[in-house]
C-alpha cells in the first residue's frame, strides 16, 4: 500500500523537505505579491464589469456614475491598505483579523471573523475560477459547453501545485501575474495615448448597441439604491486584501516591514488598473446588460441567446488594441490565466488561518501539521473540496456565485479595525513616550475611519445583496461558526477528562488481577507465539477463548488442543447466530462485572501480510473486535503480529527503496570520504 500511494505522490508534489528547510521556503517581496495579492490584482478583470452591469438596470444613461462609483472604490481600497498597514506591524504573528479581534473584542468576535474568512477564501476559489473558465470560454467553444467539469480540473490543478509548497507554488504564479499587470498598464496608457495625443476614436464591439433599461427613469431612494448596489459589486476589487495581513510569517524577514510594501504596492496597482478600465470603458462606449439576450439591443432587435457577452477587459482591450492583435491575444490570455491563479491567495490565506484555529482548538488539530512539502497540506484539501462542492452547486457561474461574494470581507475588515481601536485604546492608557503616542494616535485615527467605513460598506452590502444571494454567505458564516464552537467544546471536554490528578485515583491504583483472554479460531504458528506471549506476562488467570461457530471445527479444535497437551484451559463459548464479535465483547464484560477491580487483557494473534489487496482477505474479525473493545472500561487490548513470507519480501522492498539513489546522484562516494583520499603520490 506504501508503494502504491507513495510513488504517484512523489511524482506529484515532489520529495518530502526536512522541517528545518522551513525558512527556504520564506518569500520575498517579488514573490509574496502573485502569492497574497493575485486576488485584488486580479479582481479587476471582472469588478468594472459588475458596476456597469448593475448600472445598466437603469440604462446607458446611468453609465455616467460609474466614475464616482469608482472613486468611492478607490477610497475605500486606500482606507482598507493603510489600515491593515498598521496590523502588519501590529500583529505579525499571522493570525490577521481573527487575532486581532479575537485578542481585542474576545474569543466570539475572533470567532464570527474566523467565519467570515473561512466562507471568504472558498468564495475566493469558487469565483476565480468560475470567472476565468468563463473567460477562457470566449475563446475555447469546449470550455463553455463543460463549465463544470473544467473548472474542477482547474481547481485539482491548482492543489496539485500548492501541495508542492508555498515558494514553489508562488514562482510558478509570479510570471502570470506580472504579465496580466503590464499588460493592463500598457493598455490603458497606449488608450489614453490614443485618445488624448492622437485623438482616435476608440469603439468596443459593443459600442453600438442599446439597452432595454428594466427600471427607466430611477429617482430618489431607487436611484440611491440602485448606486449603492453598483457600489458594493465594485467592492469586489476589495477581496484578498486581508491575506496579507493573514501570511506575515510567510515572508521573508524583516517580516512586518516587507508585509507593509507589499499592501501598499499591492492598493497603488489595484486602484490605478481599476480605475483606468472604467474610464476606457467609458471611453470607448462599452456596453453591459444583466440579461443581455433580451436586454442589449442591435439596432433595436435584441441581440438573442445565442449572443456571448464578453467581460468589460476584453472589450477594452479589443477597442484599444485591434481584435486579434498580439496585444489584445497577450492580455486575454494573461487575464484567464491570472484568474486561475487569483485563487491562490485563498489557498494561502486559508490553511494558514485553518492551522492557527487547529492550535486554538476550534478545527481538528490535523489542521496544524505541516505536509511533506511544509505546506499546510489537510487545509489546502479541505479548501479545494469545498470549493469543488460550491462549483459543482452553482454550475461554475461566477455571476450567480459572486452575489455570495464580499459579505464575509467586510465583516472581517470591520471587526479587525474595531478590535485595531481597542488595542490603541489599551497601549495609550499605558504609553508615556510622547513620539509614539503620536504614532499611536494617528494609527488609531487610521483604524476609526477604517472601521467606521468598512461598517458602512457592510451595511450596504447586506442590504443590497441578501435577496440576491449574500444569504448564502450568512448561513456558511453559521455553519462554521457552530461547527467551531463545537469542536472547541469536545477538545476543551476531552481535555478536563484527561488532565492527571495530584494526589493518587482510580487510575493510577493498581488493579487486583489481570485476567488474560487469548482468542483462538485455529492452532496454528500465530496462536502458539501468542500463547507464549501471555505466559510471560504471568497473568493471575490466563484461559484461551474460541467461539463456536462451526460445531466440526469446535471438536477438531478441542481434539488437537488435548492432543498437543496445552496447558492453558480452552474455553469454548456457544454462539447459535455464527456470530464471533458479540459472544466475546459479553464474556470479557460479564468478567469485568464479576470482579470491577479486575483488569482484563484480550491478546489477539494476528498475521501479517505484505500486500494491501492482502489485507482485505485477513484480520476483519479482529479489527472488529478490537474496535468493539475499545469502548469496553478496563479492557486492554494487545495484538500479537506473525509476519508471512509476504510481509518479509515487502519489507525488503522497503528497504531497497530507502536505499536507491537516483541515477547521477552518486559520483564518487561521499563527500567526508572524498576529504580523506589522498591528493596524489609523493
Amino acid at each position: 500500500m506504501s508503494k502504491l500511494t507513495d510513488v504517484p505522490k512523489r511524482i506529484l508534489i515532489g520529495r518530502a523537505l526536512r522541517s528545518d528547510r522551513l525558512g527556504e521556503t520564506l518569500l520575498p517581496k517579488r514573490i509574496a505579491l502573485p502569492v497574497f495579492a493575485s486576488d485584488p490584482l486580479s479582481s479587476v478583470a471582472y469588478a468594472p464589469g459588475e458596476v456597469l452591469l448593475v448600472l445598466s438596470i437603469a440604462g446607458v444613461s446611468a453609465y455616467h456614475f460609474s466614475p464616482w462609483i469608482a472613486v468611492a472604490v478607490v477610497v475605500l481600497m486606500f482606507t482598507v491598505v493603510a489600515s491593515y498597514r498598521q496590523n502588519v506591524h501590529a500583529y505579525p504573528s499571522g493570525g490577521g483579523d481573527y487575532e486581532v479581534a479575537n485578542t481585542n473584542l474576545g474569543p466570539k468576535a475572533g470567532l464570527t471573523v474566523a467565519s467570515a474568512l473561512l466562507v471568504d477564501y472558498v468564495l475566493t476559489v469558487a469565483v476565480s475560477i468560475s470567472s476565468g473558465i468563463e473567460n477562457l470560454g470566449s475563446a475555447v467553444p469546449f470550455v463553455v459547453e463543460h463549465k463544470v467539469f473544467c473548472a474542477i480540473a482547474v481547481i485539482v490543478l491548482l492543489t496539485l501545485m500548492n501541495l508542492r509548497g508555498v515558494k514553489e507554488s508562488g514562482k510558478l504564479f509570479a510570471i502570470p501575474t506580472y504579465v496580466f499587470v503590464a499588460g493592463v498598464f500598457i493598455m490603458i496608457a497606449w488608450g489614453a495615448f490614443r485618445g488624448l495625443v492622437l485623438d482616435d476614436t476608440m469603439r468596443a464591439p459593443t459600442a453600438g448597441y442599446e439597452i432595454k433599461a428594466e427600471h427607466q427613469g430611477l429617482a430618489g431612494f431607487a436611484l440611491v439604491f440602485l448606486l449603492l448596489r453598483a457600489f458594493s459589486s465594485g467592492c469586489a476589487a476589495l477581496t484578498g486584501v486581508e491575506a496579507i495581513s493573514n501570511g506575515v510569517p510567510a515572508f521573508r524577514k524583516p517580516k512586518s516591514k516587507n508585509a507593509a510594501t507589499t499592501l501598499a504596492a499591492m492598493g497603488i496597482l489595484a486602484v490605478t488598473m481599476f480605475c483606468g478600465i472604467i474610464v476606457l470603458a467609458m471611453a470607448t462606449k462599452v456596453r453591459m446588460a444583466e440579461n443581455p439576450a433580451h436586454d442589449l439591443l442591435d439596432k433595436g432587435v435584441a441581440v438573442g441567446s445565442d449572443y456571448v457577452q464578453n467581460p468589460v477587459i476584453s472589450q477594452v482591450a479589443e477597442a484599444v488594441f485591434g481584435d486579434g492583435s498580439f496585444f489584445f491575444i497577450l492580455l486575454a490570455a494573461a487575464t484567464a490565466l491570472v484568474l486561475f491563479l487569483a485563487a491562490n491567495t485563498a489557498y494561502n490565506g486559508f490553511p494558514l488561518l485553518g492551522s492557527i484555529l487547529a492550535q486554538d482548538r476550534y478545527l481538528p488539530r490535523q489542521l496544524h501539521t505541516r505536509g511533506d512539502r511544509l505546506a499546510f497540506s489537510n487545509g489546502i484539501v479541505l479548501l479545494s473540496g469545498a470549493a469543488i462542492l460550491l462549483v459543482w452547486v452553482y454550475g461554475a457561474d461566477s455571476t450567480r456565485l459572486i452575489q455570495l461574494y464580499i459579505v464575509g470581507v467586510f465583516v472581517s475588515f470591520t471587526l479587525s479595525q474595531t478590535g485595531m481601536v481597542r488595542h490603541w485604546n489599551r497601549h495609550l492608557a499605558t504609553e508615556k513616550d510622547p513620539a509614539k503616542r503620536r504614532r499611536m494616535l494617528r494609527s488609531r485615527a487610521i483604524n476609526t475611519f477604517g472601521a467606521f467605513f468598512t461598517g458602512l460598506v457592510l451595511v450596504v452590502v447586506l442590504g443590497t445583496k441578501f435577496t440576491h444571494g449574500a444569504w448564502v454567505a450568512l448561513l456558511g458564516m453559521v455553519i462554521f461558526y457552530a461547527v467551531m464552537t463545537a469542536i472547541r467544546k469536545h477538545y476543551d471536554r476531552v481535555a478536563e477528562e484527561l488532565v492527571a490528578p495530584e494526589g493518587p485515583s482510580d487510575d493510577s491504583v493498581r488493579p487486583s488481577r489481570v485476567h488474560s483472554v487469548v482468542l483462538i479460531s485455529k492452532i496454528h504458528r500465530p496462536t502458539l507465539r501468542a500463547l507464549a506471549y501471555a505466559k510471560l506476562m504471568r497473568s493471575d488467570t490466563l484461559e484461551a477463548l474460541s467461539v463456536n461457530v462451526d460445531p466440526a471445527e469446535t471438536r477438531a479444535l478441542q481434539e488437537e488442543w488435548e492432543r498437543r497437551g496445552i496447558t492453558v484451559p480452552l474455553k469454548v463459548l456457544d454462539s447459535p447466530y455464527r456470530e464471533i464479535t458479540r459472544p466475546v465483547i459479553e464474556y470479557v464484560k460479564g468478567l469485568r462485572r464479576e470482579s470491577p477491580r479486575d483488569a482484563v487483557s484480550v491478546i489477539i494473534p494476528e498475521y501479517v501480510v505484505g500486500h494491501w489487496y492482502e489485507q482485505l482477505l485477513h484480520n476483519q474479525s479482529a479489527l472488529r473486535l478490537k474496535g468493539r473493545l475499545l469502548f469496553t472500561p478496563g479492557v486492554m487490548v494487545t495484538s500479537v503480529p506473525y509476519q508471512l513470507q509476504s510481509s518479509e519480501v515487502a519489507k525488503k522492498r522497503a528497504r531497497k527503496r530507502q536505499d536507491w539513489n537516483a541515477p547521477g546522484s552518486v559520483r564518487r562516494g561521499p563527500a567526508e570520504e572524498r576529504t580523506r583520499e589522498p591528493s596524489g603520490k609523493n
